[in-house]
């Protein structure tokens, strides 16, 4: 049970932070509606595997300017999608344009996996909990992850539902200012991301 509740804690706190996938999925609701704001927030389910692997290989001794290199790389591609959305000239009002909608799972996906974020906590925290939870029982490390999971995509489920629902009482006007402060809102957490990490790589 404690590791449950672990599991339950940590996925909560960690789907609540500020970082590059939440600022996406509040853009990708924004510009297109629900459905795909939720691929978003699914996206972990696609790239955590990797990441927990390899930690758990590596056992949370990833070399410090590894970590700063791929925080630096993930903030540079975290401007690229803030600048493109500002740069977009239309906003799918209704949802339904697929034809031009990149896929938002594929995005995700590639910032997830390049944020630092899951690996610094699955490096630090989840897989050394994970370990102690397998070394109870297989049925406490599957507890961890299930409860995990659940919170961490559970709560960017839930802000992707909340901008929706406020998405649909904007006028178009208002709609495309709160997209383009969303866009902004991307590029500084990407510009952050590099200014961070940018001295641990440089100077080792």
């Amino acid at each position: 049970m404690e590791f449950v509740l672990a599991g339950l804690g940590l996925g909560l706190g960690a789907g609540l932070a500020p970082g590059p996938l939440m600022a996406l999925v509040v853009t990708t609701t924004l510009s297109h509606g629900l459905r795909a704001g939720a691929r978003v927030a699914y996206s972990p389910l696609v790239t955590d595997l990797v990441v927990i692997l390899t930690t758990l290989l590596l056992v949370a001794s990833l070399p410090a300017r590894a970590t700063a290199g791929l925080g630096v790389v993930g903030g540079l591609y975290v401007v690229w999608l803030g600048i493109e959305a500002l740069r977009s000239h239309g906003i799918d009002i209704e949802g339904t344009d697929r034809e031009h909608q990149p896929d938002p799972l594929r995005r995700g996906a590639v910032v997830n996996l390049l944020s630092p974020h899951p690996w610094l906590f699955w490096a630090t925290a989840g897989a050394p909990l994970l370990v102690a939870a397998r070394d109870s029982s297989w049925g406490a490390a599957a507890g961890f992850l299930l409860a995990f999971y659940v919170l961490l995509i559970g709560s960017k489920l839930l802000l992707a539902v909340l901008v929706a629902r406020g998405r649909e009482r904007l006028s178009e006007t208002g709609l495309r200012r709160a997209h383009r402060l969303a866009a902004a809102a991307l590029i500084v957490t990407g510009v952050l991301l590099v200014l961070g990490f940018a001295p641990t790589l440089l100077t080792g």
